[in-house]
């Protein structure tokens, strides 16, 4: 019978012994930090590219909205910046060759007309001193002499105008009008872009929350994505062992239902105290004090946790 009795508080010694050595377990669960994917432009949801359950890479197109106006404007936009540069070309270059071709044509012709009654001028000063021609015939060739000059002048000056282009305040008025429609263009662009959305990163569609044909309006989420590094773990702690625990510290073990084992690391611990049933502080009670920890999963190890999905969290050498 002694040996009975001393055979079972041996057992009793070693059970009591082997669960000081076990490792502290609590109680957690997976939450998830959703990106809420919404445009700031309200319209017609023309399609959705994408439904829950499926896994998105970064860039992929999610949704598109009714885009139809902001196309039309679009065209119009680029049609006109078309138009405003061809004007702003041709004050730059000048006239065309075929113009300038006119002016130098009628400059050169201009020139021997002046170089003509330059001579004609000359000789008939000298009949009139010799007074072989009257006062009036002599005046006659002056004035077709001064206004052959004129020409020339008014030609060679229409020549330079045409060589170096438009006035530079009209080029420059010019040249604002196009920065004007240029932004009218990005701004139009912009909100081309805004009605196709896509995914900002790999991630799992959680979830879909309007249906084609419906009207969004501004700011409305439409798709709600969870990346694998939104993942993470919550459990809480009695104070003396948040007291051990340090942010970056690979101490914790989650356990899930199959017994699989994912390795994680602490990334937020709790300043507040929480408390257990009951609610009432006393000296009694306060080992009820807990505190929250988080902690995330790696990468790889993320898509195999899922919101809400209940865990078993190991600390070991704590």
């Amino acid at each position: 019978m002694i040996k009975i009795i001393l055979s079972f508080l041996f057992t009793v010694l070693i059970l009591s012994g082997c669960k000081k050595d076990e490792p502290v377990s609590y109680q957690g669960y997976v939450e998830g930090e959703y990106v809420n994917i919404a445009s700031s432009q309200s319209g017609r949801l023309d399609k959705v590219f994408v439904k829950r359950g499926d896994f998105v890479k970064a860039s992929a197109p999610l949704f598109v909205l009714d885009s139809e106006n902001e196309v039309d404007q679009l065209h119009q936009n680029e049609s006109e910046l078309a138009s405003v540069q061809s004007v702003l070309s041709d004050m730059q270059k000048g006239s065309r060759p075929e113009e300038l071709d006119v002016i130098k044509a009628r400059l050169t012709q201009a020139k021997a007309d002046a170089d003509n009654f330059q001579e004609q001028l000359r000789r008939n000063k000298e009949l009139y001193k010799a007074n072989a021609l009257s006062k009036e015939a002599l005046d006659n060739t002056t004035a077709s002499a001064l206004r052959s000059a004129a020409l020339v002048k008014e030609l060679q000056d229409s020549l330079k105008v045409a060589t170096i282009g438009d006035r530079h305040d009209r080029i420059e008025s010019q040249k604002a009008k196009i920065k004007q429609i240029q932004a009218l263009i990005a701004q139009t662009q912009w909100r081309l872009s805004e009605k196709a959305l896509k995914a900002p990163t790999d991630a799992m569609v959680f979830d879909t929350l309007y249906r084609e044909g419906e009207f969004i309006p501004v700011g409305g989420v439409i798709v709600r994505l969870l990346p694998p590094q939104n993942r993470k773990i919550r459990f809480f702690v009695p104070q003396n062992i948040s007291e051990k625990l340090a942010i970056g510290q690979k101490l914790l073990i989650v356990s899930r239902s199959d017994g699989h084992k994912i390795p994680a690391h602490v990334t937020y611990i709790s300043t507040e105290a929480e408390y257990t049933p009951p609610i009432i502080y006393s000296n009694e009670t306060k080992d009820k004090l807990i505190y929250m920890i988080e902690a995330y999963p790696s990468l790889e190890d993320a898509p195999l946790l899922h919101p809400g999905q209940p865990v078993e969290v190991t600390l070991e050498h704590v």
